[in-house]
């Protein structure tokens, strides 16, 4: 798969946690929440794998005790 389609995917994962989230913001009964909860769940795992295959070099930043020790 190219990086555009990867991108593109991981846009709509990115649209639909952005849905499933303004979904629990509203009244549901129940069994619609779980569903969605669930729903939700699995596009962020997807999204999640995704972002790790498409972008497999991850850069963290230093802790704060880590750069107290750098500048010493």
């Amino acid at each position: 798969m190219t990086t555009d389609e990867n991108l593109t995917r991981l846009r709509a994962h990115h649209n639909n946690i952005s849905r499933y989230r303004r979904l629990l913001r509203t009244r549901l009964l129940p069994l619609e929440r779980q569903f969605i909860e669930r729903r939700l769940s699995d596009e962020v795992a997807a999204l999640l794998s995704l972002s790790a295959s498409t972008f497999p070099i991850a850069f963290s930043e230093p802790r704060p005790d880590d750069r107290c020790r750098l500048q010493r």
